[in-house]
């Protein structure tokens, strides 16, 4: 009996210490308040959690509606980002700024939070306790194993694709996670400036950064190189777009420095 790559443990591997690095490499390097995490993860956790609320409520009628229209399934994912995790992200943020918990330097931390909770957490620690003990039960053997494989061989497929196959495409799952942290840092880096300097400019230009879930649908549609491209071209685009917007107030913060 086929056993799981064993790459599709290391992903989840990889996407953690990635996740947990980017994070530690901030605060080694230019430190913030330990509250930007805290607040980060009820940001994405109540998103999460206003987001699965959302469609018990509204997936049965919605999702028979959309079968026909990709570009209507694609709106109905799209927007609850832009409302939950976006919109939320900021209303989290002014509330710790508004308590004191949180400063406008706080801002890239903010946004590699809602990164690191959402790749190195959510996804992260759920794929590797789920891929390991696939290949332990698979390992195995016996009546468990047989019962295991033949659900998985139907239902993820890939879990058994060839080595080559295997490692492409655990390279493109990389690239999306790597998309996903660029866009959170991004609209989490831009909530806080918004809420800190109350600049109504930076929200307006992190809301749409949330459409990129727009997108999620097309996955069928496009090949799956061409769509995680178009991802990561999108999240670079939104990285920077934030510096760009973000330049003047960050060169006036060093010249009052180097007075």
């Amino acid at each position: 009996m086929q056993n799981i790559d064993a790459l599709f443990i290391i992903e989840p591997v990889i996407v953690i210490g990635l996740s947990v690095g980017t994070v530690l490499y901030w605060y080694r390097k230019h430190g913030f308040s330990k509250a930007a995490l805290g607040f980060s993860l009820f940001a994405y956790g109540g998103a999460i959690g206003l987001k699965a609320f959302f469609q018990y409520l509204t997936a049965p009628v919605f999702l028979t509606a959309s079968q026909s229209s990709v570009w209507l399934l694609g709106l109905y994912l799209g927007l609850q980002t832009v409302v939950f995790e976006v919109a939320g992200a900021f209303l989290v943020a002014r509330f710790a700024i508004s308590r004191g918990n949180m400063k406008r330097n706080d801002a890239v931390a903010y946004g590699l939070g809602l990164a690191f909770w959402e790749n190195g957490v959510f996804l992260g620690v759920i794929a590797l306790l789920s891929t390991v003990s696939y290949f332990i039960v698979l390992s195995q053997g016996g009546q468990a194993a047989e019962t295991m494989y033949n659900l998985l061989s139907t239902t993820q497929p890939q879990l058994f694709y060839s080595p080559q196959s295997a490692l492409a495409l655990v390279g493109w799952s990389l690239l999306e996670r790597v998309s996903s942290l660029m866009v959170h840092l991004s609209w989490g880096y831009l909530c806080v400036k918004s809420a800190a300097q109350h600049r109504i400019e930076y929200l307006l230009l992190a809301l749409p950064m949330g459409l990129i879930d727009f997108f999620v649908p097309f996955a069928q549609v496009l090949t799956l190189p061409l769509f995680e491209m178009l991802v990561f071209m999108l999240a670079a685009v939104c990285v920077l777009a934030s510096v760009y917007a973000t330049r003047k107030q960050r060169n006036g913060m060093k010249q009052k420095r180097g007075k």
